[in-house]
């Protein structure tokens, strides 16, 4: 077969993308071309990105997409027509797009995959001016796709219920996590005093935006705290993460604490983030709504005890693993966080059972998975 990948949304080259759908993208392709030696890999890259040798194999060929400065003049142009232009010389028996929407010009067989469509269930949440995108470019190539990968169960029966589309058409293939050492004693150190972290914390991270329901958490930390000021007063709750759609409440609640025990980090780098999830206390994430929830399954393969949110994706990703909390209450929030930390023997069960839940997941698998997801659609466009 030759398959090609959308790749440009991997920018962070040869670091590796670290967040969203260019995560996705990096690591499903390093492990498509570690396991994957029979077929042939075309690259399409954004010409800004330089250095892609990582990428090179006897298999694999790097395209790079030229112009693409002009895509916000015309964007329709450059995003369809100009890319199926590109797509058509490789003459393709497979192609993917891993961020939602493919080439709406484009006929050959296409997979996309569908990471999140929590904007058509609460557009509230996120910036306006996306209606071509939400209207236009998602429902076509989920409708023209000949195959569709989800990253959950949940993101699975939103595309059943909102887009009526029929379940042999969507594979759900798990994203799995970049194994990280734990971070060194003295590393650990030097961030919590780079940040002024001086005592037990409890962490949360993402973008500030409302969907990551953070005033609820500050509200319940606060609770928390109240409730048995002895056991609680030495604990902070830190919270990183860059600054996003409406989050201004975020620091409204900040100032509102009653024991001012909060502190917002700012966006934070891969090494800093592996240090406060080792030593954090708990990894708290009572987000709204994700597609799949990495963060969650990074602290869990860390060893961190997780209290996650009981909506969309979270209970297949921690299942029985940590602690399940309704995140519009910041009553289970407190009663969530208190019943991890209430003893020593509570907190190392937690932790055991997350590094067990976390070995579950891995992007050796996503890529066995979705290899054999591009050879069904292969197979059913040539008989």
């Amino acid at each position: 077969m030759k398959i090609g990948i959308d790749c440009r949304n991997i920018l962070n080259v040869p670091n590796g993308e670290k967040a969203g759908v260019g995560h996705y993208t990096y690591y499903l392709v390093k492990n498509l071309l570690k396991i994957d030696k029979k077929n042939k890999y075309i690259l399409f890259f954004d010409h800004r990105v330089i250095n892609t040798n990582e990428f090179k194999q006897k298999n694999s060929e790097i395209i790079r997409f030229p112009y693409s400065q002009y895509k916000k003049y015309l964007p329709f142009g450059y995003s369809h027509w100009f890319v199926t232009k590109m797509l058509n010389k490789m003459n393709l028996d497979v192609f993917h797009a891993p961020a939602n929407i493919m080439p709406l010009t484009y006929k050959k067989p296409t997979v996309i995959t569908v990471h999140d469509l929590a904007i058509y269930y609460h557009p509230e949440w996120f910036p306006p001016k996306q209606k071509f995108s939400t209207k236009i470019s998602v429902p076509q190539s989920i409708k023209m796709a000949k195959k569709i990968i989800a990253v959950s169960k949940s993101t699975q029966k939103s595309i059943e219920n909102y887009f009526h589309v029929s379940p042999k058409k969507i594979k759900i293939i798990y994203e799995g996590f970049a194994k990280e050492k734990k971070a060194s004693r003295s590393f650990i150190a030097k961030t919590k005093k780079k940040y002024k972290i001086t005592d037990k914390f409890i962490l949360c991270l993402g973008t500030l935006e409302p969907r990551k329901n953070m005033p609820m958490l500050i509200q319940a930390f606060d609770d928390l705290v109240n409730s048995n000021f002895k056991k609680y007063n030495n604990f902070q709750l830190i919270l990183a993460g860059s600054k996003g759609w409406k989050y201004a409440p975020i620091f409204k609640a900040i100032k509102e604490a009653k024991y001012s025990r909060v502190r917002y980090l700012g966006y934070i780098s891969q090494a800093e983030k592996i240090a406060l999830l080792s030593e954090a206390a708990v990894f708290a994430f009572p987000t709204l709504w994700e597609g799949f929830g990495l963060p969650v399954l990074e602290a869990m393969s860390l060893g961190t005890p997780v209290l996650a949110s009981n909506v969309s994706s979270l209970p297949e990703i921690v299942e029985k693993a940590g602690i399940l909390i309704n995140p519009k209450n910041a009553n289970s929030i407190k009663n969530g966080l208190a019943k991890i930390l209430k003893s020593q023997t509570s907190w190392k069960k937690y932790s055991h059972k997350a590094k067990i839940q976390a070995k579950k997941f891995s992007w050796k698998k996503c890529a066995q998975q979705t290899l054999k997801s591009y050879l069904e659609v292969y197979k059913d466009s040539i008989f």
